[in-house]
């Protein structure tokens, strides 16, 4: 997947404009919380943040901040949504430990050379597993499990 269907992908999960009183990250837009927006220089009210910034924030941030053109396709759109939820250097790290490398969260040559040399669907597999298992942990499992769990369908059958 390139970067344009998995953004379509993750903003299939995330929607347009929430404020959930039980989402610790309050305001989103797009999934982009308010810290996140002010972050990347916005200042106006969160429920016109442009979509085009929101695309921007996702290339820079979480794309290119895991260089996911260079992943193989299959893990683009798991790594991407992974960054997206946790933090690229989260994401990383569940893809260090699929791989059986150090778990720093850097994306190095030890890590790209591992990855080179396994599976992908099968790191993807265990990525995704740890992920979820990970999710299960969180306080906020019990009020947003539905919507978490289908996203983890998501990207098993993506």
């Amino acid at each position: 997947m390139d970067f344009d269907a998995c953004l379509e992908a993750v903003l299939g999960h995330e929607g347009d404009y929430v404020d959930s009183p039980a989402d610790p990250g309050g305001e989103t837009r797009f999934g982009i919380t308010a810290a996140v927006a002010r972050a990347a220089g916005y200042t106006g009210d969160m429920r016109a943040l442009p979509a085009s910034l929101a695309r921007d924030i996702y290339r820079r941030q979480y794309w290119d901040a895991l260089d996911a053109d260079a992943l193989p396709a299959v893990l683009r759109y798991c790594m991407f949504d992974a960054a997206v939820n946790s933090g690229v250097g989260q994401a990383v790290r569940w893809l260090q430990h699929a791989l059986g490398v150090r778990a720093d969260g850097v994306l190095g040559p030890v890590t790209l050379s591992a990855l080179q040399a396994a599976d992908p669907l099968s790191i993807k597999s265990r990525l995704v597993a740890q992920r979820l298992r990970f999710m299960t942990t969180l306080p906020h499992w019990q009020t947003f499990s539905r919507g978490w769990s289908r996203r983890i369908a998501d990207l098993l059958e993506r």
